[in-house]
């Protein structure tokens, strides 16, 4: 087997690798979701419970900004797993976003 071939056999699976989500991407996306959450909740009891100020209007602020970074980050996630996802069960995705494959599985 010819090194250029070997090369382009190392270079097909390194890319196949970086087109999935690892398993620490999983548990981080997990996190961002659960903050999210957390944050949600911070922002509904602030509002209702402390008094207007300054102080709490700024409060108010940091944590949109927080939720609105965390949420960008799972957008981009959700995205990156389903390209992921209808990559492996469809075939091959072009550069052009388009999928070409048979889309059957066989179980056994």
């Amino acid at each position: 087997m010819s090194s250029e071939m070997m090369h382009q056999i190392l270079q097909t699976i390194e890319e196949e690798m970086n087109s999935r989500p690892s398993a620490i991407e999983f548990e981080m996306a997990y996190q961002a979701r659960v903050s999210i959450d957390r944050i949600r909740f911070a922002i509904k009891h602030t509002e209702q419970f402390c008094p207007r100020s300054d102080q709490v209007r700024e409060i108010g602020l940091q944590l949109l900004d927080a939720l609105e970074r965390l949420e960008i980050v799972d957008r981009k996630f959700q995205s990156r797993s389903r390209r992921s996802s209808r990559t492996n069960h469809l075939g091959t995705e072009n550069a052009n976003g388009s999928v070409n494959g048979a889309g059957k599985e066989t179980f056994s």
